[in-house]
């Protein structure tokens, strides 16, 4: 059997760098740019020096962003760094290496739920997308997707006192089938369509799509209740939306803040929109089709707007996470397009 040489290997992960878009994640973002905000999960000094030492703070983020990035579980997760080259390169892990396990993932991401730090790291990485020079320009663009979660097969009494804010007293006593209840999420319908689950609100700046500022809610929460709220920073005041934004409290807000407005007009029930509004309408529509690409590439390229974890505490660490992939992506997009304005 002939040995593969030098050129032979050089050659071959050449040929897979160039299909391999960890390599750009690596080269591009500065990951210790997090280990500030990551470090809070380890505070407490460990009382002794025995046993093994925990994973690197920042070699676990790296773990969710895979996990994020290929839409993995944990036990896949796992698996797929134990057998792919590309994962262990991204990591920094030789064959020798000892692998972090489900367990150790699943533990990492709860330290990150109850130190509720993930809208830090999100804010960690627009700093570095600022630094860059990719700060937000040309105006924002606001919107909300949902994000379903498994349906709940309850009793009509237990529906009622999860909207009163209060666990029913079955799955109090019953640990089984309280652990695998989502009390947080709730039912909404839009279009024709039932949700039941969150919402991820984002603001997008026009120049970049890239997300510059999110919050989650549970389904039922109206858009215009948080349309505020997550407006960022940008160079432009220009603020586009759809129609669910149209409000009076939308317009004193926005002429407050000395922004301009280009949410879409809305028809009434006997006052029909006039050729003008449908003319301003579609104008406002091309600008904000934008934010829609967002949420597909979400949909389409990190496994979609669904969700399988419980509570919202935990999907609110999904969503973030799902944000900060989805800004990384888009930033070696820019990347490779061409060099940004300062």
């Amino acid at each position: 059997m002939v040995q593969p040489g030098f050129f032979d290997l050089k050659d071959r992960y050449n040929k897979l760098n160039e299909r391999d878009p960890l390599v750009s994640l690596s080269a591009l973002i500065d990951w210790e740019r997090f280990r500030a905000t990551l470090n809070k999960v380890r505070q407490k000094s460990r009382k002794s020096q025995a046993g093994r030492k925990p994973f690197d703070v920042v070699l676990m983020f790296k773990v969710l962003v895979l996990q994020h990035l290929y839409n993995l579980s944990d036990d896949e997760t796992e698996y797929q760094i134990r057998d792919r080259y590309s994962f262990c390169r991204f990591l920094s892990l030789t064959p020798e290496s000892r692998i972090p396990d489900a367990k150790t993932i699943w533990l990492f991401r709860e330290q990150l739920v109850q130190r509720d730090l993930v809208k830090n790291l999100f804010n960690d990485f627009d700093d570095q997308l600022n630094d860059k020079g990719y700060k937000a320009r040309k105006g924002q663009i606001v919107d909300a997707s949902f994000v379903d979660v498994p349906k709940q097969r309850n009793k009509r009494e237990e529906t009622q006192t999860i909207k009163s804010g209060k666990i029913p007293e079955r799955f109090e006593t019953n640990a089984n089938v309280g652990r695998q209840k989502d009390t947080d999420a709730r039912w909404a319908k839009k279009n024709e369509e039932t949700h039941f689950g969150y919402k991820n609100h984002v603001a997008v700046d026009n120049a970049h799509k890239l997300i510059r500022d999110y919050k989650m809610t549970s389904a039922e929460v109206h858009d215009s209740q948080v349309f505020i709220e997550i407006l960022a920073e940008n160079t432009s005041s220009d603020v586009w939306a759809d129609s669910a934004y149209q409000s009076e409290n939308s317009k004193i807000s926005l002429l407050a803040m000395n922004m301009r407005s280009h949410i879409h007009t809305k028809g009434k029930k006997n006052k029909p929109l006039s050729e003008r509004n449908k003319k301003a309408n579609a104008r406002r529509s091309k600008v904000r089709a934008r934010v829609e690409h967002v949420f597909g590439s979400i949909t389409n390229e990190q496994g979609g707007l669904y969700s399988r974890v419980i509570g919202f505490a935990r999907n609110q660490l999904k969503v973030g996470m799902m944000n900060i992939v989805y800004n990384m992506r888009r930033f070696v997009t820019l990347s490779r397009k061409s060099a940004p304005a300062i």
